[in-house]
Order: C-alpha cells, then sequence, then structure tokens
C-alpha cells in the first residue's frame, strides 16, 4: 500500500470512528429517560445555582482524566517516553473509542494507537496493569460498602456475619497481594508453551517493582476519591438529607456492581441507574433525584469526554512510523 493510500485509508477509518460515536451518543441522548428527568429536576433550581455546581462536576471530570493521563504517561514509561499533552490526547481518543465498544476494550486501541507501532501491543499490556489497579480498589472498596450494607440493612445470623467478614477480608487481601506481585502474571505466561512465544510482549508485567506499583495504585485512588466527591457534591446538593457515609457505601456498592457485569459504556447509565435505584431507596424516596445525579456523572464523565476526544481521533497514526515523537 502507497502512502498515498495508507493515509486516504486513515482518514477513512478516524472520520468512520467519530461518526459512529457521534451516533451512539446522540441516540443514547435523545432516547434516555433519566436525563430528561434530570433536565426537568434542574428547571425548578436557580440557574446560577446549576451553572456553579455543573462547573465544579465538569472541574472534577478534567482533574479525573487528568490523574489518568499522568497515570497512562507513567505506565508507558517502561516501553515509551511520551510528553504529558500527548497522554491526554491518548486518554481522551481512548474516551471515544470506549463509548460503542464493549467492557470499554476500544479504549486500549485509542489509546496504543498513539505509540510506536513496535511498541503497541506491550502498551495493551500496560494499560491493563493500570486497569487491574482500578479494578483492585474498586472491588476492595465495593465488597467492604456491601459488607456494611447486608450488616445495617440485612440482619443475618451472627455466624454468618462472622463468615462473611472472614470471606470479605480474604477478598481483598488476595486482591492486594495479586497486585502488588503482578509480575507473578509474566512467570504463569511463561510456564505455558503456547504463550511462550509472546514474552516479549507481556515481558514488561516484570519491570514494575512495588514501589510503582504503589504509586500507580495511589493515582487508581485518586481518581476513586475523585468519582466519590463528583457523587457526595451532587447527593448533597439533591438529596441533602442522605447522610454522607449512606452516599459512600451506595456509591461504592454501585461502582462494585457495574464493575462485574458486561455493557457498553453507553448502556451504563441503565445499570448505574438500576442499581443506584435499588440501593438508595433504603435512605432515601428521592428516586428522581437519585437517578437524577447517576445521570449527571455518568454524562459528565463519559459522553462529555467522548465527545472532546473525537477532536484527538484525527491526530491518529494507525500506520505510524519508527521515528520517536513527543
Amino acid at each position: 500500500m502507497t502512502s498515498k493510500h495508507k493515509k486516504i485509508l486513515s482518514y477513512i477509518l478516524k472520520t468512520a470512528i467519530v461518526v459512529f460515536a457521534f451516533w451512539f451518543i446522540y441516540r443514547k441522548l435523545v432516547h434516555n429517560k433519566n436525563i430528561a428527568e434530570f433536565k426537568a429536576l434542574l428547571k425548578e433550581i436557580p440557574r446560577e445555582e446549576v451553572a456553579l455546581v455543573m462547573g465544579i462536576i465538569f472541574g472534577l471530570m478534567l482533574l479525573n482524566w487528568g490523574l489518568e493521563a499522568v497515570k497512562w504517561r507513567r505506565l508507558v514509561s517502561r516501553i515509551e517516553v511520551i510528553s504529558l499533552w500527548k497522554s491526554i490526547e491518548s486518554v481522551f481518543c481512548g474516551l471515544t473509542w470506549a463509548v460503542f465498544t464493549p467492557n470499554r476494550l476500544g479504549e486500549y486501541g485509542g489509546r496504543v494507537f498513539f505509540l510506536m507501532p513496535k511498541r503497541r501491543i506491550m502498551g495493551v499490556v500496560a494499560m491493563a496493569v493500570g486497569n487491574i489497579g482500578q479494578m483492585v480498589l474498586t472491588n476492595i472498596f465495593g465488597a467492604i460498602a456491601l459488607i456494611a450494607f447486608i450488616y445495617r440493612y440485612v440482619h443475618l445470623d451472627y455466624r454468618l456475619m462472622y463468615a462473611l467478614f472472614i470471606l470479605g477480608a480474604a477478598f481483598c487481601l488476595f486482591y492486594i497481594i495479586f497486585f502488588f506481585n503482578i509480575k507473578w502474571l509474566n512467570g504463569i505466561l511463561l510456564s505455558i508453551k503456547f504463550t511462550r512465544k509472546y514474552k516479549k510482549f507481556y515481558s514488561i508485567l516484570a519491570r514494575y517493582s512495588k514501589l510503582e506499583l504503589l504509586k500507580i495504585l495511589l493515582f487508581c485512588l485518586s481518581r476513586n476519591l475523585v468519582f466519590n466527591l463528583q457523587y457526595l457534591i451532587l447527593f448533597y446538593w439533591l438529596v441533602p438529607e442522605v447522610h454522607i457515609i449512606d452516599v459512600l457505601m451506595m456509591i461504592n456498592i454501585m461502582f462494585f456492581v457495574q464493575s462485574t457485569l458486561p455493557s457498553l459504556d453507553l448502556f451504563d447509565i441503565g445499570v448505574r441507574s438500576m442499581t443506584a435505584s435499588y440501593f438508595f431507596s433504603f435512605v432515601t424516596k428521592h428516586d428522581v433525584a437519585v437517578i437524577a445525579c447517576t445521570a449527571c456523572v455518568w454524562l459528565m464523565n463519559i459522553i462529555i469526554p467522548a465527545i472532546l476526544g473525537s477532536y484527538f481521533v484525527f491526530k491518529l497514526n494507525f500506520f505510524g512510523n519508527n521515528q520517536r515523537s513527543q
């Protein structure tokens, strides 16, 4: 394929990705009952107040994905040095891909195409390390929140509760040990004859020290705190009678449940809304406000970044070259 043909094909692919993403977003927003309820609820609140709160939530969204960009840059530093701005571009581009792919798989492609071609598969592995770190915290906080919920609202026999506490502690300990020894995966893959020939791609797993993994986990924790803060602000604003501890408990259960279900980013709002509606029903009867808070966070953290990322899709280099660009 000539250079000219590559450019034409690359442009067609980029345009198709953006058009496809916008089509998905448009269809979901137009027919989304939760967004309609959110808009109806905001009509009853002074515009200045709405603008202030939405501005804060938007700012936290930028902080959230900015932290992810710094984390991504650190993750790939073992295979390629990229600038912070390129890292930001790749993160937002990945979010555009993520909205129409199952379980956000497109996000991997959206990011690694900003790397040199020969390092893209290793980039996928590096990104997986970061996603595992986020999953570890989601599962740990989710398990703790779920046990607290059962203790408070289900009232099991005390022996079952003790067993649940022990099981929860073992569950959390397993994830912590697994993450800080992620290089074990490298050893497991090397022991399998079929995967041994691909060791140059996953050998990066052995390059992360425990200190580096701790730093990655701290970035994951920071993002988790930003997510929680967004929900806390919205619930304090729209459902002020719900106690802060209850909000944190329900939010982390929601994250936990959502992480266990296969879905598309665009349809996550349905999962989030149903989960939030069920668990928050134990602490408040304002179902519309609960769904409105969930819809707002989804809109701010998924849809708006995906729209912003469409600009960076056109900066992708599908066919690449072997020149390092900062």
